[in-house]
């Protein structure tokens, strides 16, 4: 790498890059529209609220990467946000669906079983293009539970489209999408843990 390509590297461009990110992010809601990111926090949070009182169940997706941001949150939703959350990418069950059904109807077909109406999907893509995860958050709406969506990259992701709330950053960049990804939910479960 050259020096320009170190410099730009530096952990002081990266943070404020990172809070550009963060500070740039959009929210819109099942039919399009935008909605203050403020405001869409607290409606994921009465969302999670009711949720925790109903004792529904929240099921978080991704692959790779978004795959250990959604079982990082896993942890701080269960026990700090006091939710019954878990991740449905457990090796064996996954590779058996994939097998049987396609990768990209392995997560949905899992829901169809476990997810009840009423129930909250967080479905994480960086790219927001993962026909898995777009499956999956079709699958729990047509169940009559929610999805919210997070993703990154290109704006009109058809991710961006599925979800009740769709949370999307501005960066192609995945390590600034998963971080940002990350922190949106761990600044979710820190409100939680207020209640």
């Amino acid at each position: 790498m050259d020096e320009t390509g170190i410099a730009g590297m530096a952990l002081n461009v990266r943070s404020s890059e990172l809070h550009s990110v963060i500070t740039s992010t959009q929210v819109t809601d099942a039919l399009g529209n935008r909605i203050d990111p403020e405001v869409a926090m607290h409606q994921m949070l009465d969302l999670l609220r009711d949720l925790r009182r109903r004792n529904g169940s929240l099921y978080l997706v991704g692959n790779g990467g978004s795959a250990a941001v959604a079982s990082h949150s896993v942890t701080d939703f269960l026990n700090v946000g006091r939710l019954r959350a878990m991740t449905i990418h457990d090796s064996s069950l996954v590779t058996c669906m994939a097998n049987d059904y396609g990768y990209e109807n392995a997560f949905a077909r899992i829901l169809s079983t476990l997810a009840q109406p009423g129930d909250v999907l967080i479905a994480i893509s960086s790219s927001g293009r993962s026909l898995n995860i777009r499956n999956a958050a079709a699958k729990v709406r047509e169940l009559g539970g929610a999805a919210v969506t997070l993703s990154g990259f290109a704006s009109d992701n058809s991710l961006r489209a599925l979800g009740n709330l769709n949370i999307w950053l501005d960066a192609r960049d995945y390590g600034m999408v998963e971080i940002g990804h990350q922190f949106v939910l761990h600044n979710i479960v820190d409100r939680l843990a207020q209640d």
